[in-house]
């Protein structure tokens, strides 16, 4: 049997993400196992998603904190009493202090709703629609101190139309976030990732040399 990477979650709303990843691993797609699911907001949907599967949650108000440091510092305690390996940020609404990014170095991931290191931040799909990008996507990275600044290990690209709309192109955006961000653990728990400066390099990494997205489509 193949080993189960020990996952804590850290969520603040609906839990889409979250409940991508629990899929993936009940069709046995994914090699990991949810330890935790931490949420800094207790109306957050995504623990009733997480109390559905059986797997444990937490509510840790980063209100009653003095301090980002002493927030993540609880956050830690956490997450090593759960022997957790691999932090998985799924639509957590908050930024990292490097209390926690050093605790957990080059194993903490997230997902971000663009192609990095284009539009970083918030509101981003409304932003790559009114830029006039011909493509978007989404971004899984390990964490690092800056915001969205990680190093890359995972991008799906989608079209964008001149009549797209923050929320319709939010919509083609997340059904690929709901595909990469199972498959980056994934890698992960096959031992696959390696960071090297700002690269992450993939052990056995299959290239498609041919492989081109043309926006709008050339004829012939």
């Amino acid at each position: 049997m193949a080993r189960q990477l020990p996952l804590g979650v850290l969520i603040s709303g609906s839990g889409t993400n979250l409940q991508a990843i629990i899929d993936a691993i009940e069709a046995k797609r994914l090699d990991a196992v949810i330890r935790v699911v931490i949420s800094n907001r207790e109306d957050a949907f995504g623990l009733v998603r997480a109390k559905k599967h059986n797997i444990p949650t937490e509510i840790v108000d980063h209100r009653k904190f003095p301090s980002r440091e002493a927030y993540d510092q609880a956050l830690i305690d956490i997450l090593e009493a759960r022997q957790v390996e691999l932090v998985v940020l799924a639509g957590f609404m908050r930024l990292l202090s490097p209390v926690l990014v050093k605790a957990f170095s080059n194993r903490i991931m997230n997902i971000h709703p663009a192609l990095l290191p284009a539009f970083p931040g918030l509101h981003v799909q409304k932003k790559a629609a009114e830029h006039g990008v011909r493509f978007s996507g989404c971004t899984v990275h390990f964490v690092n101190e800056g915001c969205d600044e990680g190093p890359i290990i995972i991008q799906a690209v989608v079209p964008v139309y001149p009549d797209d709309t923050e929320e319709s192109l939010s919509a083609r955006i997340l059904k690929e976030e709901h595909r990469i961000y199972p498959g980056a653990i994934q890698l992960h728990s096959e031992g696959r990732l390696h960071v090297v400066g700002r690269k992450v390099l993939v052990d056995n990494l299959e290239k498609e040399e041919n492989q081109v997205l043309v926006n709008p489509p050339l004829k012939g």
